[in-house]
């Protein structure tokens, strides 16, 4: 990967990976058995710079490439997704809009905020009728004197409930389709202001709260379950022109692009999660013994993970081209969506090839690779289904197709 990795690029990955062995893996199977979201690290990740990685200096945070961010993501995903995640949402999706397509206002009031980790950010596209058609949105955004009033919910929402800064999307003109579709900034309390409180971190009241805006029922996921998932109501929320993300009518459009680079964050993490899944059962079958041998030395077990082996590198290398060409400024959404559907897929793949080659010992929760395929699964829905991205995909061949033929 020297082509594209500094000493910089090195050193970063390593400085999270020691972060993670001492930090997050003593901590991650309880989270997870528990439900609980991961408050402490969340605080010392804030403190660490690594949920401001892409964002510039001059708003608080870290001024790196979007390949730093990647690495970031991928290397946390290792040892617990549920971290990967907390830093993959918080970053292209909470802090992504706003840093794109947010006015020089709006940049200097939320960002410092969500590039520091001072507070947690989110993302409110999905609904309970829009999931995979994110056009067909029914959140409505009507305009009155200074500003809008929105009414709806955003279901499966990362951070709704730790979460104070959101970007969400709501119809302006109903008439007009995805055309119609707005995007804007709204804010909530935290739902564990006493746990913020005595961390220091995830509850700054200047903000400025909106009434109205609150959080459903958290999910009882089947993975990522250290990270808080749940419905983000909006009840007649009186919302402020200078709110207003992006141009009125934009806001489909300009959240297809977030989705475009999130979907290298989740590529990342999907690496991630395939990497340690297949690390934790290269160790496992050099050290095994079965039959008076080794697991490893059955030509079986060689072959198996010499396939993961070279489809981890073939995912590494799409990531990585993907991440490379948004920080070059040029195209990516093919790249991206490559990237996120084999990188996906493998991580589902791996994990599962990981507790197969551990036997018993892989399905038992005395190794984590049972956790990360239960992590891996929805890697393969979010920010896109697997779908989703063979459309995206087709869409870029076939349009790729007809520019050579008319040239």
């Amino acid at each position: 990967m020297d082509r594209y990795l500094s000493d910089a690029h090195v050193a970063l990955r390593a400085r999270v990976a020691d972060f993670a062995r001492e930090a997050v893996v003593p901590v991650a199977r309880d989270l997870d058995a528990n439900s609980t979201f991961l408050w402490d690290n969340y605080k010392t990740m804030g403190e660490m710079g690594l949920l401001g990685i892409p964002v510039p200096k001059e708003y608080g945070g870290q001024g790196l490439d979007y390949l730093s961010y990647i690495l970031v993501v991928e290397e946390m995903a290792k040892y617990d997704a549920s971290h990967a995640i907390t830093i993959s949402a918080h970053t292209t999706l909470g802090s992504g809009p706003i840093l794109q397509f947010g006015t020089e206002e709006q940049k200097q009031r939320y960002l410092p905020y969500l590039a520091s980790g001072q507070v947690l950010g989110g993302f409110g596209l999905t609904e309970p009728g829009a999931g995979s058609d994110s056009g067909g949105t029914r959140t409505r955004a009507v305009k009155v004197d200074g500003g809008y009033r929105i009414s709806g919910s955003k279901i499966f929402i990362t951070h709704a409930g730790v979460g104070e800064i959101f970007t969400v999307t709501a119809v302006t003109d109903p008439d007009k389709g995805s055309k119609g579709i707005s995007s804007f900034v709204v804010t909530k309390p935290t739902v564990d202001p006493d746990r913020a409180k005595a961390l220091g971190v995830g509850h700054r009241p200047d903000i400025g709260y909106m009434e109205g805006v609150r959080s459903g029922k958290k999910e009882d996921k089947m993975g990522w379950r250290s990270s808080d998932t749940r419905e983000l109501i909006l009840e007649d929320v009186f919302v402020p022109d200078g709110n207003l993300l992006g141009e009125e009518g934009r806001g489909f459009i300009n959240f297809m692009k977030t989705l475009d680079a999130g979907r290298i964050g989740i590529a990342g993490l999907s690496l991630g999660l395939a990497e340690g899944a297949f690390e934790t059962a290269l160790r496992y079958v050099t050290q095994r013994e079965q039959f008076g041998k080794k697991v490893w030395d059955f030509q079986q077990v060689q072959f198996r993970l010499a396939d993961m082996a070279t489809e981890l590198q073939a995912a590494r290398h799409l990531t990585y081209h993907a991440a490379w060409l948004k920080d070059a400024g040029r195209p990516y959404s093919r790249e991206a969506a490559m990237a996120k559907l084999f990188a996906s897929e493998l991580a589902m793949k791996a994990t599962l090839e990981a507790i197969q080659l551990m036997g018993g010992a892989g399905y038992s929760d005395e190794y984590p690779v049972e956790r990360m395929a239960r992590d891996a699964k929805v890697c393969e829905i979010g920010e896109g289904t697997s779908e989703i991205q063979r459309l995206v995909i087709a869409r870029h061949l076939l349009r790729e197709e007809l520019e050579g033929a008319a040239a």
